[in-house]
């Protein structure tokens, strides 16, 4: 794909279903350039999209917890700028397990894919956004503290909370960086991570999604929000 100078471009990190996929179809119909990843075993729907969209979309592998795939991946994108890299990766895990009861490795998976795995990604691939450009990532509202009332979704609960404070901690050490950050609530949407009793479709969710990302285009800083654009507490 060769960059439009007169098009925005987006990267969205982990689009092969659900939310990304979504996101991928809907920056498409705003007319923006898409690079859009995959697991090598979950890209198929992405490459149809991409043979009817030649020359605003490509789609590349990208397993989000291998390290050295998202060095690859770096290195083959690096002559190339991006107005908003958008990080969707994340799993669920088993809603009523408390913390004391979850295993070793079911802790580390959670933890691994949703926190720790989406800030490498903004640490590897940020200075692929300019001055104007956005860096945000898929949140949740039960990474809120304050919201958190009633307990249970402990360890997803906790992996949110934590990718959430390692955004803030990302926003502190370039407080100085003009760029928006994002961490964006979806809100509970009908997919399969989200399941059949999702209070909003994804049509109910994305489209304004987007709208809130692209409102705040320019606006720099951190912010905590859910797809209307309303705060989230910390």
């Amino acid at each position: 794909m060769q960059p439009s100078p007169t098009r925005k471009t987006v990267l969205l990190i982990g689009a092969s279903r659900g939310l990304g996929f979504a996101m991928v179809e809907e920056y498409l119909k705003r007319d923006w350039d898409v690079i859009a990843t995959a697991r090598a075993d979950s890209g198929k729907m992405l490459q149809q999209i991409a043979s009817v969209h030649k020359g605003s979309m490509e789609v590349e592998t990208l397993e989000v917890t291998d390290i050295d795939q998202i060095v690859n991946l770096r290195r083959s994108l690096h002559l190339r700028t991006v107005d908003l890299l958008f990080i969707n990766a994340g799993v669920n895990s088993d809603d009523d397990e408390k913390i004391g009861d979850v295993s070793t490795e079911e802790f580390v998976r959670v933890m691994v894919t949703n926190s720790l795995s989406p800030m490498r990604v903004v640490e590897a691939f940020q200075d692929m956004v300019p001055p104007t450009g956005s860096i945000g990532v898929m949140s949740s509202e039960l990474g809120s503290l304050t919201n958190n009332t009633n307990g249970n979704h402990e360890v997803y609960r906790g992996s949110k909370a934590a990718l959430n404070m390692f955004m803030r901690s990302f926003a502190a050490r370039h407080s100085t960086d003009t760029r928006t950050l994002l961490l964006l609530v979806p809100g509970w949407v009908r997919t399969d991570m989200g399941g059949p009793d999702a209070l909003l479709s994804i049509d109910e969710s994305i489209p304004s999604l987007v709208n809130t990302i692209q409102s705040l285009e320019g606006k720099g800083g951190l912010h905590y929000i859910d797809y209307l654009g309303r705060a989230v507490p910390w």
